[in-house]
């Protein structure tokens, strides 16, 4: 092998190195995205779960004559009120652990610090400011 190939491997092992070390960022970044995703999905089902049970007491007391629905009805109203009340509170403490990961990321390459700082930061609903 001459010294000429041999200064090329060396060049695209290094330029490897750096575009896996680039990609390693992206990876991480995603899967603060998609941890972000999952949270507010799951605070979806707390509250549809939430509101099914409000509803489900609801209908109880209001299409029954008998009064063990009638007591049924008064139990699950307040439950789907605690339930969704207990989706909100652990939506945000989840959120700002999020936050506090995003926060502490620290990138290793000036592209994706870039990338990183243009992105909307966790909490603000996607808005941008103008730059």
């Amino acid at each position: 092998m001459s010294e000429t190939d041999k200064e090329l491997i060396k060049k695209l092992k290094k330029k490897l190195k750096v575009q896996e070390q680039k990609n390693a960022e992206i990876r991480d970044h995603m899967a603060a995205e998609r941890t972000i995703f999952a949270n507010e999905r799951t605070l979806m089902a707390y509250l549809r779960t939430a509101m099914t049970i409000s509803v489900g007491g609801y209908v109880a007391i209001k299409l029954s004559d008998d009064l063990y629905l009638d007591v049924i009805g008064v139990i699950l109203i307040p439950v789907g009120i605690i339930l969704a009340v207990y989706s909100f509170v652990r939506y945000r403490h989840k959120q700002r652990i999020i936050e506090g990961h995003h926060q502490d990321y620290c990138p290793t390459s000036h592209e994706h610090e870039r990338a990183h700082n243009e992105l909307p930061q966790p909490g603000e609903n996607g808005k941008q400011s103008a730059a």
